[in-house]
């Protein structure tokens, strides 16, 4: 018998991934309601830290004059309707500390409240 031809292998090699994937798809087990719950807040909570760190250094920015190159200081938040981002001042910035709050409503992600030297910018 001759050799397998290179287009064969290719074949084979396709169907063994199928095979592997409906084989991996049919032996997960059924999540539950307590594993979508669980992995819905782990999607709110990335979501919310990915809007927080996209507006709050754009807002600071936009009050101060100072582009927030510093790391996050403190962060609070209930995982599931707030997210709060601490900054402190550093050497150069126009203030000594900065609190931006996102709240989650019905219509999305909003910044509800910025405090910058305890005076409160947005609220």
């Amino acid at each position: 018998m001759d050799e397998i031809s290179n287009s064969q292998k290719m074949m084979i090699a396709v169907a063994l991934v199928f095979g592997i994937g409906f084989f991996m798809v049919g032996s997960n087990k059924e999540q539950t309601d307590e594993d979508r719950r669980s992995s819905a807040m782990i999607r709110d909570r990335a979501n919310m830290n990915r809007i927080a760190g996209q507006k709050c250094p754009k807002l600071i920015k936009s009050h101060t004059g100072t582009q927030i190159t510093s790391l996050v200081s403190n962060t609070k938040t209930d995982n599931s309707t707030y997210l709060t981002y601490e900054y402190d001042g550093e050497k150069g910035y126009n203030f000594q500390s900065a609190s931006c709050t996102l709240s989650a409503s019905d219509t999305g992600f909003h910044i509800s409240s910025l405090v910058i030297d305890g005076e409160e910018v947005v609220k």
